[in-house]
């Protein structure tokens, strides 16, 4: 009597690990960009079949925002603790733009990608809605921040009666992005040094 074949298990594979596929998809995505990644290119990356991604993750843009909500929770406190970090009001900044530099620079010491919201799908978000809502929510988010710094700053004396939080806040939000473009664009390091302390000069030119 013919033994019927067992059927294979369906579904993802039992290795499937959800935090470990989000982490390798994001770095084909923060390498290749959105619109270069392809289904194919996530499935090798997550060791998922086409199948699997769907029934994990959904289509192509559910996955970057997986990819973007575990990004944004990695880096959050480190963040926080920039903002928070004691100090004069110059320093903190200088603190804020050295923790993102470190955040685009890791795990590609020799230079740097930017900011994955940035560099992955910045030139994509008039296509996709819920990506471009995802990527401005999180601009704003850092512009808060920032926001919150220097009305702190304010109420503390370090900046002049006349200082403006919200705009300086618009400012350095700015900056912070330029500053994950010129290391994707391979800016050295010495000239991105330059680059913020002259731009700390113009934002908070009376701090200590």
């Amino acid at each position: 009597m013919v033994q019927k074949e067992q059927a294979k298990p369906r579904g993802r594979p039992r290795q499937f690990d959800r935090e470990t596929a989000l982490g390798a998809m994001r770095e084909v995505f923060w390498n290749k960009g959105y619109a270069a990644t392809s289904l194919d290119d996530l499935c090798e990356a997550s060791g998922l079949n086409r199948p699997s991604l769907y029934n994990a993750f959904g289509d192509k843009g559910q996955v970057f925002l997986g990819v973007l909500d575990a990004y944004v929770a990695a880096v959050r406190p480190r963040y926080e603790a920039a903002f928070r970090a004691p100090g004069t009001l110059r320093q903190v900044i200088k603190g804020i733009f050295r923790t993102a530099a470190e955040i685009y620079r890791v795990m590609d010491q020799e230079g740097g990608r930017g900011c994955l919201l940035i560099g992955a799908a910045l030139t994509d978000a008039t296509r996709d809605p819920q990506v471009g809502e995802a990527i401005l929510t999180q601009l704003q988010d850092m512009e808060k921040g920032f926001q919150w710094l220097f009305a702190k700053a304010k109420a503390d004396g370090e900046l002049p009666a006349h200082a403006d939080p919200k705009a300086l806040a618009k400012l350095a939000s700015s900056v912070h992005t330029a500053l994950s473009v010129r290391m994707r664009a391979g800016e050295p390091p010495e000239s991105l040094r330059g680059y913020v302390e002259a731009m700390i000069d113009i934002i908070c030119p009376a701090a200590a």
